[in-house]
Protein backbone atom coordinates (compact mmCIF):
# COMPACT_ATOMS: atom_id res chain seq x y z
CA UNK A 1 0.00 0.00 0.00
CA UNK A 2 2.03 2.82 -1.22
CA UNK A 3 1.24 6.72 -0.97
CA UNK A 4 0.06 8.65 -3.74
CA UNK A 5 3.21 9.60 -5.30
CA UNK A 6 3.59 13.03 -4.08
CA UNK A 7 6.32 12.33 -1.88
CA UNK A 8 9.28 10.28 -3.05
CA UNK A 9 12.69 8.43 -1.53
CA UNK A 10 15.80 10.53 -2.43
CA UNK A 11 18.12 9.03 -4.73
CA UNK A 12 20.70 7.91 -2.89
CA UNK A 13 23.70 7.26 -5.28
CA UNK A 14 23.57 11.47 -6.09
CA UNK A 15 23.01 12.11 -2.22
CA UNK A 16 26.53 10.47 -2.03
CA UNK A 17 27.48 13.84 -3.74
CA UNK A 18 27.01 15.69 -0.74
CA UNK A 19 28.70 13.92 1.83
CA UNK A 20 30.95 16.01 4.26
CA UNK A 21 34.05 17.40 2.63
CA UNK A 22 36.92 17.47 5.65
CA UNK A 23 38.96 19.58 2.81
CA UNK A 24 41.91 17.63 4.20
CA UNK A 25 41.64 18.96 7.53
CA UNK A 26 40.90 16.37 9.99
CA UNK A 27 39.49 17.36 13.62
CA UNK A 28 37.48 15.30 16.21
CA UNK A 29 34.11 17.20 14.68
CA UNK A 30 34.39 16.44 11.35
CA UNK A 31 35.45 12.84 12.51
CA UNK A 32 32.72 11.88 14.20
CA UNK A 33 30.27 13.77 11.39
CA UNK A 34 32.32 11.51 9.05
CA UNK A 35 31.63 8.61 11.56
CA UNK A 36 27.90 9.55 11.49
CA UNK A 37 27.26 9.74 8.06
CA UNK A 38 28.94 6.30 7.44
CA UNK A 39 26.37 4.75 9.53
CA UNK A 40 23.53 6.66 8.05
CA UNK A 41 25.14 5.21 4.39
CA UNK A 42 24.85 1.94 5.34
CA UNK A 43 21.32 2.28 6.18
CA UNK A 44 20.19 4.01 2.73
CA UNK A 45 22.45 1.67 0.87
CA UNK A 46 20.13 -1.14 2.77
CA UNK A 47 17.14 0.07 1.74
CA UNK A 48 17.97 0.33 -1.69
CA UNK A 49 19.26 -3.19 -1.59
CA UNK A 50 15.81 -4.48 0.03
CA UNK A 51 13.09 -1.71 -1.08
CA UNK A 52 11.73 -4.13 -3.80
CA UNK A 53 11.44 -7.69 -1.80
CA UNK A 54 10.62 -6.17 1.41
CA UNK A 55 7.45 -4.78 1.21
CA UNK A 56 8.34 -3.71 5.31
CA UNK A 57 10.94 -1.59 3.60
CA UNK A 58 9.39 2.04 4.28
CA UNK A 59 6.78 1.20 7.10
CA UNK A 60 6.53 2.38 10.03
CA UNK A 61 7.14 -0.36 12.65
CA UNK A 62 3.68 0.41 14.48
CA UNK A 63 2.87 -2.68 16.17
CA UNK A 64 6.59 -2.78 18.09
CA UNK A 65 6.55 0.76 18.58
CA UNK A 66 3.12 0.70 20.57
CA UNK A 67 4.19 -2.81 22.11
CA UNK A 68 7.72 -0.90 23.29
CA UNK A 69 5.02 1.94 25.03
CA UNK A 70 3.04 -0.43 26.61
CA UNK A 71 5.82 -2.38 28.27
CA UNK A 72 7.64 1.26 29.42
CA UNK A 73 4.31 2.17 31.05
CA UNK A 74 4.07 -1.06 32.90
CA UNK A 75 7.52 -0.98 34.28
CA UNK A 76 10.72 0.80 33.50
CA UNK A 77 13.86 -1.16 33.22
CA UNK A 78 16.79 -0.62 35.70
CA UNK A 79 18.71 1.88 33.63
CA UNK A 80 15.66 4.20 33.88
CA UNK A 81 17.06 4.81 37.61
CA UNK A 82 18.90 7.96 37.07
CA UNK A 83 15.67 9.46 35.68
CA UNK A 84 14.00 9.09 38.78
CA UNK A 85 13.72 12.65 38.99
CA UNK A 86 11.54 13.03 35.58
CA UNK A 87 9.41 10.24 36.00
CA UNK A 88 6.47 12.91 34.78
CA UNK A 89 8.56 13.16 31.62
CA UNK A 90 8.95 9.38 31.32
CA UNK A 91 4.84 9.03 31.06
CA UNK A 92 4.45 12.25 28.85
CA UNK A 93 6.71 10.99 26.27
CA UNK A 94 4.85 7.55 26.65
CA UNK A 95 1.11 9.15 26.09
CA UNK A 96 2.57 11.36 23.32
CA UNK A 97 3.48 8.80 21.43
CA UNK A 98 0.45 6.49 21.71
CA UNK A 99 -1.13 9.04 20.70
CA UNK A 100 0.59 10.06 17.44
CA UNK A 101 0.90 5.94 16.58
CA UNK A 102 -3.58 6.35 17.88
CA UNK A 103 -3.06 3.64 20.30
CA UNK A 104 -5.01 4.06 23.45
CA UNK A 105 -4.50 2.70 26.67
CA UNK A 106 -6.92 0.89 29.34
CA UNK A 107 -9.21 3.25 31.40
CA UNK A 108 -7.39 1.19 34.40
CA UNK A 109 -3.86 1.99 33.56
CA UNK A 110 -4.60 5.42 32.52
CA UNK A 111 -6.45 5.98 36.04
CA UNK A 112 -3.05 4.09 37.77
CA UNK A 113 -1.24 7.34 35.84
CA UNK A 114 -3.64 10.23 37.24
CA UNK A 115 -3.00 8.50 40.62
CA UNK A 116 1.00 8.61 40.38
CA UNK A 117 0.84 11.69 38.79
CA UNK A 118 -1.79 12.73 42.12
CA UNK A 119 1.15 11.84 44.28
CA UNK A 120 3.80 13.86 42.36
CA UNK A 121 1.82 17.13 43.17
CA UNK A 122 3.47 19.24 45.86
CA UNK A 123 1.61 20.79 48.49
CA UNK A 124 3.01 24.63 47.31
CA UNK A 125 1.68 23.88 43.97
CA UNK A 126 3.51 22.51 41.06
CA UNK A 127 4.55 18.78 40.55
CA UNK A 128 7.23 17.14 41.42
CA UNK A 129 9.94 15.07 39.34
CA UNK A 130 8.51 11.91 41.23
CA UNK A 131 6.64 11.53 44.47
CA UNK A 132 7.89 13.86 47.69
CA UNK A 133 10.27 15.71 45.21
CA UNK A 134 10.42 19.72 44.96
CA UNK A 135 8.19 21.14 42.67
CA UNK A 136 9.89 22.06 39.63
CA UNK A 137 8.44 23.70 35.88
CA UNK A 138 9.76 20.58 33.94
CA UNK A 139 8.10 18.16 35.31
CA UNK A 140 5.07 20.02 36.30
CA UNK A 141 5.10 20.81 32.17
CA UNK A 142 5.02 16.45 31.62
CA UNK A 143 2.49 16.29 34.22
CA UNK A 144 -0.18 18.65 32.74
CA UNK A 145 0.60 17.67 29.50
CA UNK A 146 0.18 14.04 30.54
CA UNK A 147 -3.52 15.12 32.37
CA UNK A 148 -4.39 16.98 29.79
CA UNK A 149 -3.88 13.75 27.34
CA UNK A 150 -6.06 11.72 29.46
CA UNK A 151 -8.88 13.83 29.50
CA UNK A 152 -10.93 12.34 32.18
CA UNK A 153 -12.32 14.66 35.19
CA UNK A 154 -10.00 13.28 38.13
CA UNK A 155 -7.24 13.81 35.31
CA UNK A 156 -7.88 17.56 35.04
CA UNK A 157 -8.62 18.07 38.68
CA UNK A 158 -5.27 16.45 39.49
CA UNK A 159 -3.53 19.53 38.02
CA UNK A 160 -5.52 21.98 40.58
CA UNK A 161 -4.96 25.18 38.69
CA UNK A 162 -5.34 27.71 41.22
CA UNK A 163 -1.86 26.19 43.55
CA UNK A 164 -0.25 25.65 39.92
CA UNK A 165 -0.40 29.62 39.56
CA UNK A 166 0.83 30.16 43.08
CA UNK A 167 3.63 27.77 42.20
CA UNK A 168 4.14 29.59 39.00
CA UNK A 169 4.37 33.09 40.70
CA UNK A 170 6.63 31.59 43.04
CA UNK A 171 9.34 31.00 40.54
CA UNK A 172 9.04 33.97 38.59
CA UNK A 173 12.14 36.69 38.68
CA UNK A 174 11.30 40.65 38.54
CA UNK A 175 12.61 40.81 35.02
CA UNK A 176 10.11 38.16 33.67
CA UNK A 177 11.99 35.38 33.59
CA UNK A 178 11.62 31.91 35.13
CA UNK A 179 13.34 29.88 37.72
CA UNK A 180 12.69 26.03 36.95
CA UNK A 181 12.87 25.43 41.07
CA UNK A 182 12.28 28.35 43.78
CA UNK A 183 16.00 29.36 43.97
CA UNK A 184 16.93 27.35 40.65
CA UNK A 185 18.27 28.25 37.72
CA UNK A 186 17.20 30.12 35.35
CA UNK A 187 16.51 29.96 31.59
CA UNK A 188 14.49 29.85 28.66
CA UNK A 189 12.60 26.15 29.11
CA UNK A 190 11.44 27.85 32.04
CA UNK A 191 9.19 30.58 30.70
CA UNK A 192 8.23 28.15 27.70
CA UNK A 193 6.70 25.46 30.56
CA UNK A 194 5.36 28.30 32.62
CA UNK A 195 3.62 29.84 29.34
CA UNK A 196 2.52 26.41 28.25
CA UNK A 197 1.18 25.19 31.31
CA UNK A 198 -0.75 28.65 31.90
CA UNK A 199 -2.45 28.85 28.11
CA UNK A 200 -3.22 24.89 28.33
CA UNK A 201 -4.68 25.44 31.78
CA UNK A 202 -7.03 28.33 30.45
CA UNK A 203 -5.52 30.78 33.10
CA UNK A 204 -7.73 34.18 33.16
CA UNK A 205 -6.14 37.40 31.22
CA UNK A 206 -5.53 39.76 34.15
CA UNK A 207 -3.38 36.94 35.65
CA UNK A 208 -1.55 36.11 32.86
CA UNK A 209 -0.62 39.75 32.09
CA UNK A 210 0.61 39.96 35.54
CA UNK A 211 1.88 36.51 35.78
CA UNK A 212 3.86 37.50 31.84
CA UNK A 213 4.73 40.82 32.48
CA UNK A 214 8.36 41.21 31.06
CA UNK A 215 8.80 37.85 29.98
CA UNK A 216 8.60 38.89 26.20
CA UNK A 217 10.90 40.91 26.23
CA UNK A 218 13.52 38.89 28.52
CA UNK A 219 12.70 35.81 25.44
CA UNK A 220 13.78 38.25 22.89
CA UNK A 221 16.96 39.02 24.73
CA UNK A 222 18.27 34.92 24.58
CA UNK A 223 18.50 35.41 20.55
CA UNK A 224 21.80 35.22 19.56
CA UNK A 225 23.62 36.96 16.59
CA UNK A 226 23.29 33.54 14.33
CA UNK A 227 19.35 33.59 14.74
CA UNK A 228 18.24 30.68 17.24
CA UNK A 229 17.86 31.08 20.88
CA UNK A 230 19.98 29.94 23.68
CA UNK A 231 19.19 29.26 27.14
CA UNK A 232 19.93 32.84 28.55
CA UNK A 233 20.99 35.78 27.44
CA UNK A 234 24.69 35.15 25.61
CA UNK A 235 24.71 31.66 25.39
CA UNK A 236 25.00 29.65 22.51
CA UNK A 237 21.89 29.34 19.88
CA UNK A 238 20.35 25.68 20.77
CA UNK A 239 17.70 23.74 18.84
CA UNK A 240 15.66 23.16 22.11
CA UNK A 241 15.97 26.55 23.38
CA UNK A 242 14.81 27.72 19.84
CA UNK A 243 11.95 25.95 19.86
CA UNK A 244 11.35 27.12 23.16
CA UNK A 245 11.70 30.51 22.66
CA UNK A 246 9.53 31.43 19.18
CA UNK A 247 6.97 29.06 20.86
CA UNK A 248 7.01 31.13 23.80
CA UNK A 249 6.37 34.01 22.13
CA UNK A 250 3.74 32.97 19.75
CA UNK A 251 1.56 31.87 22.48
CA UNK A 252 2.20 35.22 23.76
CA UNK A 253 1.28 37.06 20.83
CA UNK A 254 4.42 38.86 21.01
CA UNK A 255 6.41 36.57 18.15
CA UNK A 256 7.53 40.52 16.80
CA UNK A 257 9.73 41.11 19.49
CA UNK A 258 12.18 38.69 17.93
CA UNK A 259 14.03 38.69 14.64
CA UNK A 260 12.07 36.12 12.47
CA UNK A 261 13.97 36.11 9.41
CA UNK A 262 17.18 35.59 11.12
CA UNK A 263 15.50 32.61 12.86
CA UNK A 264 14.05 31.32 10.44
CA UNK A 265 17.52 31.48 8.21
CA UNK A 266 19.24 29.97 11.52
CA UNK A 267 16.76 26.66 11.06
CA UNK A 268 16.58 25.64 8.27
CA UNK A 269 20.14 25.50 8.09
CA UNK A 270 19.83 23.04 10.80
CA UNK A 271 18.37 20.50 8.19
CA UNK A 272 21.98 17.77 7.46
CA UNK A 273 21.96 17.78 3.75
CA UNK A 274 22.89 14.38 3.49
CA UNK A 275 21.55 12.73 6.58
CA UNK A 276 18.05 14.67 5.82
CA UNK A 277 17.43 15.12 9.39
CA UNK A 278 18.08 18.08 11.78
CA UNK A 279 21.43 18.87 14.03
CA UNK A 280 20.94 21.13 17.13
CA UNK A 281 23.54 23.41 16.75
CA UNK A 282 26.20 24.44 14.08
CA UNK A 283 28.50 21.91 13.74
CA UNK A 284 26.57 19.34 15.89
CA UNK A 285 25.35 15.56 14.68
CA UNK A 286 22.41 15.21 13.18
CA UNK A 287 20.07 13.51 16.42
CA UNK A 288 16.17 12.51 15.94
CA UNK A 289 14.76 14.48 18.79
CA UNK A 290 15.43 17.75 16.68
CA UNK A 291 13.00 16.56 14.22
CA UNK A 292 10.71 17.93 16.72
CA UNK A 293 12.79 20.51 18.37
CA UNK A 294 13.59 22.41 14.87
CA UNK A 295 10.99 21.00 12.45
CA UNK A 296 8.43 22.66 14.75
CA UNK A 297 10.39 25.92 14.77
CA UNK A 298 10.34 25.97 11.29
CA UNK A 299 6.19 26.04 10.94
CA UNK A 300 5.39 28.04 14.08
CA UNK A 301 8.24 30.78 12.60
CA UNK A 302 6.65 30.68 9.40
CA UNK A 303 2.90 30.91 10.61
CA UNK A 304 3.65 34.15 13.48
CA UNK A 305 5.37 35.81 9.63
CA UNK A 306 2.36 35.09 7.72
CA UNK A 307 -0.06 36.24 9.96
CA UNK A 308 -3.61 34.73 11.28
CA UNK A 309 -5.42 35.64 8.66
CA UNK A 310 -3.49 33.77 6.01
CA UNK A 311 -2.99 29.93 5.49
CA UNK A 312 0.79 28.61 5.23
CA UNK A 313 0.88 27.30 1.89
CA UNK A 314 4.26 25.34 1.99
CA UNK A 315 6.76 24.67 4.69
CA UNK A 316 10.26 25.61 3.77
CA UNK A 317 11.73 22.63 5.43
CA UNK A 318 12.09 19.55 3.24
CA UNK A 319 9.49 17.00 4.63
CA UNK A 320 10.52 13.86 2.89
CA UNK A 321 14.20 13.82 3.75
CA UNK A 322 12.90 14.01 7.58
CA UNK A 323 10.95 11.20 7.05
CA UNK A 324 13.03 9.38 5.81
CA UNK A 325 15.62 9.43 7.96
CA UNK A 326 13.69 8.59 11.12
CA UNK A 327 12.06 6.00 9.23
CA UNK A 328 15.45 4.00 7.61
CA UNK A 329 17.80 4.71 10.74
CA UNK A 330 15.94 5.74 13.52
CA UNK A 331 13.40 2.74 13.74
CA UNK A 332 14.57 -0.27 16.12
CA UNK A 333 13.51 -3.38 14.95
CA UNK A 334 12.15 -4.46 18.79
CA UNK A 335 10.24 -0.98 18.90
CA UNK A 336 11.14 2.61 20.01
CA UNK A 337 13.33 5.24 18.04
CA UNK A 338 16.72 6.19 18.63
CA UNK A 339 18.58 9.51 17.83
CA UNK A 340 20.76 8.17 15.00
CA UNK A 341 22.35 4.68 14.16
CA UNK A 342 23.91 2.70 16.50
CA UNK A 343 22.17 4.06 19.59
CA UNK A 344 19.59 2.43 21.79
CA UNK A 345 16.34 3.32 21.83
CA UNK A 346 14.65 5.17 24.51
CA UNK A 347 11.18 7.03 25.22
CA UNK A 348 12.39 10.79 24.82
CA UNK A 349 13.77 9.95 21.13
CA UNK A 350 10.98 7.75 20.87
CA UNK A 351 8.50 11.28 21.53
CA UNK A 352 9.77 13.44 19.94
CA UNK A 353 11.42 11.00 16.63
CA UNK A 354 7.77 10.92 15.97
CA UNK A 355 6.61 14.29 16.98
CA UNK A 356 8.85 15.62 14.26
CA UNK A 357 7.23 12.94 11.81
CA UNK A 358 3.92 14.17 12.51
CA UNK A 359 4.43 17.79 12.21
CA UNK A 360 6.45 16.79 8.84
CA UNK A 361 3.32 15.37 7.71
CA UNK A 362 0.61 17.84 8.92
CA UNK A 363 2.26 21.18 9.07
CA UNK A 364 0.70 22.28 5.71
CA UNK A 365 -2.50 20.59 5.77
CA UNK A 366 -3.89 18.32 8.28
CA UNK A 367 -6.64 16.98 5.49
CA UNK A 368 -3.90 16.44 3.34
CA UNK A 369 -1.24 15.16 4.84
CA UNK A 370 2.65 14.72 3.38
CA UNK A 371 3.47 11.21 3.76
CA UNK A 372 6.07 9.46 2.96
CA UNK A 373 6.32 5.56 1.92
CA UNK A 374 3.57 3.39 2.86
CA UNK A 375 0.23 5.40 3.51
CA UNK A 376 0.08 3.73 6.81
CA UNK A 377 2.89 5.78 8.28
CA UNK A 378 0.17 8.53 9.00
CA UNK A 379 0.37 9.77 12.01
CA UNK A 380 -2.03 11.87 13.67
CA UNK A 381 -1.08 15.63 14.07
CA UNK A 382 -0.19 17.54 17.04
CA UNK A 383 -0.17 20.74 18.09
CA UNK A 384 3.04 22.52 17.24
CA UNK A 385 3.29 24.96 20.36
CA UNK A 386 2.60 22.48 23.24
CA UNK A 387 2.92 19.02 21.20
CA UNK A 388 0.48 17.54 22.44
CA UNK A 389 -2.88 16.29 19.83
CA UNK A 390 -4.71 19.88 18.47
CA UNK A 391 -8.00 18.08 20.31
CA UNK A 392 -6.26 17.38 23.65
CA UNK A 393 -5.79 21.47 23.51
CA UNK A 394 -9.51 22.32 22.44
CA UNK A 395 -10.48 19.65 25.04
CA UNK A 396 -8.14 21.13 28.02
CA UNK A 397 -9.16 24.90 27.27
CA UNK A 398 -13.17 24.15 27.41
CA UNK A 399 -12.84 22.63 31.03
CA UNK A 400 -10.87 25.20 32.35
CA UNK A 401 -13.08 27.83 30.92
CA UNK A 402 -15.99 25.82 32.37
CA UNK A 403 -14.73 24.81 35.79
CA UNK A 404 -12.14 26.68 36.81
CA UNK A 405 -13.59 30.39 38.28
CA UNK A 406 -12.23 30.28 41.96
CA UNK A 407 -8.67 31.93 40.39
CA UNK A 408 -10.34 34.68 37.69
CA UNK A 409 -9.53 37.82 39.90
CA UNK A 410 -7.05 36.58 41.63
CA UNK A 411 -3.90 38.24 42.46
CA UNK A 412 -1.36 35.54 43.88
CA UNK A 413 2.24 37.30 43.20
CA UNK A 414 2.31 38.12 47.33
Amino acid sequence: MWSSGELFFRNFAELKNFQYDDEKVSTITSREQIKTEDSVEKCYDRFVQTQFVNPRATQLNRMQHQQYLDLMLGKLPSNYECLDSSRPWCIYWILQSAQLLNFNFDEQTLDNVVQFLNKCRTPTGGFGGGPGQYAHLAPTYAAVNSLCIIGTQSAYRAIDRESLIKFLFSVRDDDGSFRLHVDGETDVRGAYCAISCAKLTNVPEPVLNELFKGTADWIASCQTYEGGFGGAPDLEAHGGYTFCGIASLALLNQADKCDKKALLQWTLRRQMIYEGGFQGRTNKLVDGCYSFWVGATIPITQATMIGAEKSMEKTLFDVEALQEYILLCCQKANGGLIDKPGKPQDLYHTCYTLSGVSIAQHSESAMHPQVLGDLRNELLPTHPLFNIPPKVVAAALNYFSNNSNKDTGCNVST
